[in-house]
């Protein structure tokens, strides 16, 4: 059975488009490396939303690429990773602050282990956004792990070019968070106020590739096999009240099994953070919807690609960008 995308009878005061910002503001961008971060997808994920959304849900927020893309005005943000949240309400509510506190931070060895090893129950929340910046900017290849006590455990890996404050980036997103509500909790708390005519992005940790291990890089419980059909049955449910959804995850034949009667596009990622160099090529990934497959509005083929100029223009890689033009052009309609 498939479910089909419900467009609730709404004022158009309830509906948000992404407006063009002011002339001299910058675009924000997200201010942490994410594993999984979908901001190479956008075209992609951006031609597959919904015409309409009243309220958007971010469950899992990660780096936020899509909440940062889109800008709405109403958002719920969540993510059980305290450390996370507490960053985004300090880059929403004192982004000076923060860069003031960035600013004591230094490319460093011996800085870093000592920060690493900070107690973030003792500090600040400006210091512990702070801190939580700066490992992921000079942690190697920017990853966030924790161990089973849940203490941060990524060894130091920067190099000294790299940029541990971006003032204008962080005043962008402060601005942007304006109007997005933040939550530590869990994905199914977070988006049980979800409604018809609302937006749920689910973007959960990666599938473990089997059903005995486990995922423990963010927080201390892991994410395993379990967590995932728990994912699915929300999934499900909210469909059911007509909430619009997109999920994303690698593609693997247990995944679609999960989400059997639901949409499925498969794209491909280059998966930039991975311990080993040789495992950050294209790998394959899809998008499940909570409706029938969306055709390209009018207009969309010529916006897709223009961003995809844009890309070659900023200095991408021409084979990345050859490949989402491929994908673009070829592969909306594969299910």
């Amino acid at each position: 059975m498939r479910h089909a995308i419900r467009q609730s009878p709404r004022s158009a005061a309830e509906w948000f488009r992404p407006q063009p910002l002011p002339r001299g503001r910058p675009e924000p961008r997200p201010f942490l490396k994410w594993a999984g971060g979908k901001s190479q997808l956008l075209p992609r994920i951006e031609s597959l939303l919904p015409a309409r959304i009243r309220r958007y849900f971010e469950p899992f927020v990660g780096g936020g690429a899509l909440f940062f893309a889109l800008r709405p005005p109403r958002a719920v943000l969540s993510d059980c990773n305290r450390e996370l949240i507490n960053c985004y309400r300090v880059v929403r509510d004192r982004a000076e602050d923060l860069i003031c506190a960035l600013g004591e931070h230094r490319i460093d060895e011996r800085h870093y282990y000592r920060a690493r090893d900070l107690d973030p129950d003792l500090l600040s929340p400006v210091e512990r956004a702070a801190r939580t910046i700066y490992l992921n900017r000079a942690g190697f290849n920017g990853l966030y792990r924790v161990n089973g006590d849940g203490k941060f455990n990524v060894p130091f890996g920067a190099n000294a070019g790299a940029i541990l404050c971006d003032a204008g980036n962080l005043r962008a997103c402060s601005n942007a968070l304006r109007g997005a509500e933040l939550r530590t909790c869990d994905f199914g708390e977070a988006t049980r106020a979800a409604r018809a005519g609302d937006f749920v992005y689910f973007d959960p940790p990666y599938a473990p590739a089997s059903r005995s291990s486990y995922f423990t890089a963010y927080t201390p419980g892991g994410f395993g096999w379990q967590d995932q059909e728990r994912v699915a049955a929300v999934f499900a449910q909210l469909a059911r009240s007509g909430v619009n959804m997109m999920l994303s995850s690698p593609d693997m034949p247990a995944v679609r099994a999960l989400y059997r009667g639901f949409a499925a596009y498969r794209l491909r990622a280059r998966r930039l953070i991975n311990a080993q160099g040789g495992r950050r090529g294209p790998v394959g990934e899809i998008l499940v919807l909570s409706g029938e497959a969306i055709e390209m509005r009018p207009g969309q083929p010529r916006a897709l690609l223009a961003q995809v100029r844009r890309r070659l223009a900023e200095g991408e890689r021409a084979h990345a960008a050859l490949l989402e033009i491929a994908d673009v052009i070829g592969g909306l309609s594969l299910r």
